[in-house]
Order: C-alpha cells, then structure tokens, then sequence
C-alpha cells in the first residue's frame, strides 16, 4: 500500500479480476476474492474511501424507515449485518441508541400505505406514534437471534410519554407527545474501516492481491481495460476475465469510458454538517436523535466524537457537477435543531466541518428520493471488443457492504468455474482481531504495549486502530524524530509517517481527511496542514515546492463542500515537542 502500487500493479498487467472503485463495496470484494485464492486487482480514480463511502452519516443501521418502502429483504439483512459487524469491527462499530421525538399520535396511519403505493406522492402527513410503534415491532421482529452484544437477546424498542422523555432529555421540543428509544449501531471512523478491510484483503492474497489508489479505468484497447496512473500520467492496457465495476453514483461513466453506456444509476445527493457545540452535544444525551422534519424528511443529530453531527438532504444531482453542501442545505440544518431542540442556539459559527455525497442508488424516474430502493443488484454486460464480463454493482450500502460483496464475489465465481473456500462471516476485520473485549483485557493489552509511550498513549492509538494500534506503536518506536504536531496535540510525527509510508498516501488530503479525523472534528487549520506537511514531506519524497503546493490544495479539498471557504496563505512550520 505504498505509491509503488501502481508499478507493481502494471509490472504483471493481468488478473483473473480487476475491481473498478475503492469505495467500501469494491474493497469488501477485493477482500473476499482474495480470500477466496483469486488473482484479483482494485484500481480506483482518486484515493481510496473518497467517494460515496466517505460522505456517509457515519451510522450501521437496519433501515427502520425502509419498512415504509416495504423493504423487508434488505432490512433484514441489514439487522443480520449490522450485528456482526458489531462483533467482527468492534474498534469502529459500536452500539448506538436511537432516540425517535413524537408530536402526534395517529398521524399518517392511513396516509403512508397510500404514499407507497403512490411512490411517495400525495400529501404529507406526519408520521405519529402509533406508525412508528408498528414499524419499531416490525424492526424488533428482524433483531431477534442474535443481537447487538454478541448472542444475547436483542434489546427491544421503548416507547415513554412526554413527562418522562423530558426528563431524560430536557431540551427537547416541550411540544413532544412521546419518544420512542431503539438500538442500531455507530461507524465511528469510515475511512479507517474501509482500510483495514483493503489491509485484510492484501494480506490474505499476497502477491495476488494488488491494488492501487489514484488509478483511473479510462477506455479499452485491445479488449483489456486502459489504466491511467493519475500521478503521473502513464497508461496501461490491463487484462482480465472479469471486471467487477463498484464505481458506485460513478457507475455508468464508467460503464461509458469502457465502452458501454448504461443508464444504471440515480443518485440522491446527502448533506451533512459537523458542530463544535457542547450546549448541544450534551443535550442529545450521548443518543442519536432521528426524526422526521417538518417536510417529511427523515433527520438525525447525531453525537460524535466530541462533535454533533447534522444531516442530511436527499436532492436530485448531476454527477458531471461537484457534491457542495449549499447555505440553502445549511438552513434546513439548522432550523431541523431548532425544531427539536428550540432552546439551543445554533448558527453558522460553530459549524466545523462540511461534507456532501452522492448515494449510488437506482435510477428512479419521477418516483420520489426518499422512496428509492436502498437495495442492490448486480447487472452483467460483456467488455467491449474482448471476452471479459463485466458486472456492475447497481445500489449498497455501508451496513451491508458485506453481503453486497458476497454476492458479487460469488457471481465472480461463478464466471470463473471456482469454487468458493469460505465465507466472511464471522472473520474478523483489521484491528478488530483479537481487540479487547471487556475491562480486564483492554488493561492487559495496555500493559503488553505502553512502553515508551505512556497508557494514555497506548488507549488513544488502541481506540484509533484497534489492535493494528501494535504495529503503530513499534513504528513510533523505531521513528527517530517522533515528536507531538504543536497544532494537533493528538499525533505525532512518527505516527503520521508510518501512515504515509504504509496506507497508500499520495497527497496531504489523504491525511487529512482519511488516515486521520482532524477534518471532521474541525482539527484542519493552515498551521495543522503546514506541520502535517512537515513530518510527512520526507516519506513522499516532497521538495519544498511541492510540499507547499500539498498544503493548499490539501486545505482546498477539506473545504471542497463548502462554497463560503476562502483560503489563506499558509504560515512558517509550526514547532514541535518531544514526544517521549
């Protein structure tokens, strides 16, 4: 996973398979093909988890909402994944509880059957009580067997009256009829996910197993798929029985740069807003709150790593146009807060981070956003003056990237005439082999691994990579100039140059907003980006020149969805301090 990747890829330029798109879903594939003893190759276009898969509400949830659509097949799934998930990632995925606010009690009783049939069309009429009562059994129903802790039995939903769901969150709407409280489950670190699932999958193939960030599917010559190293410019005719296309809302362009125009994909474009806000933080009470707003669109306030997340919007987009968060979507944001929560104020100042994504969904028509399918399929097409198949993958999500990846990966299979050697079940994902379940072990694998550099040290890395945090440690160790960024306390210098060196790193943004959380908790400054420039530049091989031009366009792209960014120029290397 170093920028060797795409020589090494282009060394040998043939596979059995080559993945197009570094999302979570063509990740998860790599990884089970690979497991599977398949000679598999993965390019994608910019750097990995940069698409779709980056710009998620940060959440591993059955749907509750999708019941409205009627859709129980993937519902379940979703339960069914999103409880191991909490056992096989449990350094990213912990339980979440789920907090619903209710103004009404029978509201959109008859109404919402009539909205689906009608695809969502008609008038609007608050969901109440007693709807959101039935789809939480229903919910409950799908929880069963196997539950949010391992085996035990799932925690069911609670319904409570106004007098004591003030009580427990005071500063909610005094307007609230009832709350009903339920359990799903949090993705603390996206990126950080998709990583140890690529890691997992160059593991388990070896020299089989290649992949290569910054490499772009751009035409067919030949019938072999025509690579484009974006770095530097270089193109390469790459050979393959299959070509899997997880391109996601990108799908069918490159379904039409290979040769094959589709007309899969419709995405939605989803919002979101992160706030510096600890009035607000401690009003949600450590819980999700999710809800419907005013318009009928499904919300969430969200608490998050010392932040509160806000989203999101669900709006038509033209994927030839860039994903911005508009100051239209800022006011939906906040008067969504102050629908549920009045007595906070909210504006634009503490808003720290902004992002904005398009969800690979279906095309869909004149069928309402809201109502599209979340569901995924496989299409299947040949390659255009060769004999390889290509399947594109129409639709997935986060939750259930795992699923969606065994059925790709056994259509793959299939083609192939090989048969499959295991299942991803139960396997365990990067730092989540081995991580620390209860008190007791979470002590003894601190102990195992502080020398050097401290407990304190050892809990912030072990809670930031799982156990994969080992080999973070011995890098620290071993790095000689190690010493804590003065403008972001929370790493260091030897920390952030085994990232560079080992995960794939090309420019500063990759750090910025993906091998690190310092774009979302608001921790990006021109001071931050100089010093992270500073202790990286070495391991890229960066002059000075370079270098700086990594540090603004490295501000620019953690600014990308926000039209109001202005830049600034950037100071003198910050100074830094021992860290041991």
């Amino acid at each position: 996973m170093t920028r060797r990747d795409f020589d090494e890829l282009t060394a040998r330029p043939y596979a059995d398979v080559l993945i197009i798109g570094g999302g979570i879903n063509g990740l998860a594939t790599f990884r089970d093909l690979a497991m599977q003893g398949v000679d598999v190759a993965l390019v994608e276009q910019g750097d990995y988890v940069s698409g779709a898969s980056a710009a998620s509400s940060h959440m591993i949830h059955g749907g509750v909402r999708y019941l409205e659509n009627g859709e129980f097949r993937l519902v379940h799934e979703a339960v069914t994944e999103r409880n191991a998930l909490l056992r096989i990632a449990p350094h990213y995925v912990r339980p979440l509880q789920t907090t619903i606010p209710i103004f009404t009690t029978f509201s959109g009783v008859l109404t919402a059957p009539l909205r689906f049939l009608r695809h969502g069309k008609g008038k609007h009429r608050e969901r109440g009580a007693a709807l959101i009562k039935i789809g939480l059994v229903i919910y409950d129903s799908f929880s069963r067997g196997g539950g949010l802790f391992g085996k035990s039995t799932v925690q069911r939903h609670a319904f409570v009256g106004r007098k004591r769901s003030l009580a427990e969150l005071p500063a909610l709407n005094p307007g609230i009829k009832y709350t009903a409280t339920y359990w799903d489950a949090s993705l603390h670190d996206p990126e950080r996910l998709a990583l140890d699932v690529l890691r997992d999958g160059v593991a388990a193939g070896g020299d089989r197993a290649r992949a290569a960030n910054y490499t772009a599917a751009v035409g067919v010559r030949d019938g072999r798929v025509l690579l484009s190293d974006r770095v530097t410019g270089e193109e390469v005719p790459f050979a393959a029985s299959v070509v899997v296309n997880a391109s996601g809302p990108w799908t069918d362009l490159t379904n039409e740069a290979l040769g094959d125009p589709t007309r899969y994909m419709g995405g939605t474009k989803g919002s979101h807003i992160v706030l510096d806000h600890p009035e607000l933080l401690a009003a949600t009470g450590g819980r999700e709150l999710f809800f419907e707003h005013k318009d009928g669109r499904i919300v969430l306030i969200y608490p998050l790593k010392g932040r509160v997340l806000v989203g999101t919007t669900d709006l038509e987009h033209d994927m030839a146009e860039p994903a911005v968060c508009t100051e239209a979507e800022v006011d939906y944001f906040l008067d969504l807060v102050r629908h549920v929560l009045p007595s906070i104020a909210v504006d634009r100042s503490q808003i720290v981070f902004r992002f904005a994504g398009v969800r690979p969904l279906p095309g869909h028509g004149d069928l309402a956003p809201g109502f599209v399918s979340r569901d995924y399929r496989i299409e299947a097409e040949p390659l255009r003056g060769g004999s390889a198949t290509v399947l594109s993958l129409v639709g997935g999500k986060w939750t259930t990237f795992r699923a969606s990846a065994e059925h790709l990966a056994d259509r793959v299979l299939e083609l192939l005439a090989q048969p499959r050697r295991s299942s991803t079940k139960g396997v365990p994902i990067g730092g989540g082999a081995g991580y620390p379940a209860t008190e007791r072990a979470r002590k003894q694998w601190l102990t195992t691994y502080q020398d050097g550099i401290g407990l304190g040290r050892a809990a912030t890395l072990l809670d930031r990579y799982g156990t994969v945090a080992a080999d973070v440690i011995a890098a620290i160790a071993d790095d000689e100039d190690d010493a804590v960024l003065g403008s972001a306390p929370g790493y260091s210098s030897g920390e952030l140059r085994h990232l560079a060196r080992t995960e794939g790193v090309v420019h500063l943004a990759d750090m910025l907003l993906r091998r690190t959380s310092l774009a979302f908790t608001g921790g990006v400054t021109v001071e931050s980006a100089s010093e992270i420039a500073d202790a990286i530049a070495p391991v890229l091989g960066w002059d000075e020149a370079t270098r700086r031009a990594e540090v603004e366009h490295g501000l620019a792209a953690v600014h990308a969805a926000d039209p109001t960014w202005q830049a600034a120029p950037a100071p003198a290397p910050a100074p830094r301090t021992a860290s041991r």
